[in-house]
């Protein structure tokens, strides 16, 4: 049932991606299981002509910017399942994480047992969240419509805004002109209906994971 399967683990906790891997190798039988420990290494495999059939992603790892993640792979990859594994446990992270498009969310508290039943029910096309309580008709905010319409190169950028960087560092980081990285950011300011940078990363932090309100999140 699983030959010529491919399931990506990004999750950047080397113990519970070497558990979980074992796990998966167990009971699903001929999957191929590649694992990603931040967002570069999980968006080469994505790019891969092999295609991935499921995605467990945990919502932070490096790079990921709690949501952000999560809704460009899912525009950009419609076809993808992606399960959330993570620490964050909250009613509220697993309702915005399946509103953004994630077919199940499983809490790394979960038995492993339960864990595999839960994989199995997304491959077989059912959402699946711990108390099994998920309304598709909650709504989101429109933030995620705006990011997601950002280009690869254009997310990339906004996120080193975030991280502080002045536009000659992005070009040197980037391998472009300070001209370029100016023309980037004004289409960026335009898609996401704001005038500067500051206000471009309030739009961006509007989707990361508040750890002071969820609890630290389990590594």
């Amino acid at each position: 049932m699983f030959n010529n399967m491919k399931i990506i683990l990004a999750d950047d906790h080397p113990l519970f991606r070497q558990a979980l891997t074992i796990t998966l190798k167990a009971h699903f039988d001929g999957a191929t299981i590649i694992d990603a420990q931040n967002i570069p290494e999980l968006e080469q495999h994505l790019q891969s002509k092999d295609k991935a059939d499921l995605l467990l992603l945990d919502l932070d790892i490096p790079g990921a910017h709690g949501f952000n993640s999560l809704i460009t792979i899912r525009r950009s990859h419609p076809d993808l399942g992606i399960v959330i594994i993570s620490g964050f446990e909250d009613k509220e992270t697993i309702h915005k994480a399946m509103s953004y498009g994630a077919a199940g969310f499983i809490p790394k508290s979960t038995p492993v047992p339960k864990m595999v039943e839960a994989i199995k029910e997304v491959l077989n096309g059912t959402l699946w969240t711990p108390d099994g309580e998920f309304n598709p008709s909650e709504k989101t905010n429109k933030t995620d419509d705006k990011i997601a319409s950002l280009t690869p190169k254009q997310h990339e950028i906004l996120l080193m805004f975030a991280d502080g960087l002045l536009n000659k560092q992005i070009a040197y980081e980037l391998g472009t002109s300070e001209s370029t990285i100016k023309s980037h950011a004004s289409i960026i300011f335009l898609k996401l209906g704001v005038r500067n940078r500051t206000q471009a990363v309030i739009a961006l932090n509007e989707l990361q994971l508040n750890q002071n309100t969820f609890g630290q999140s389990i590594k």
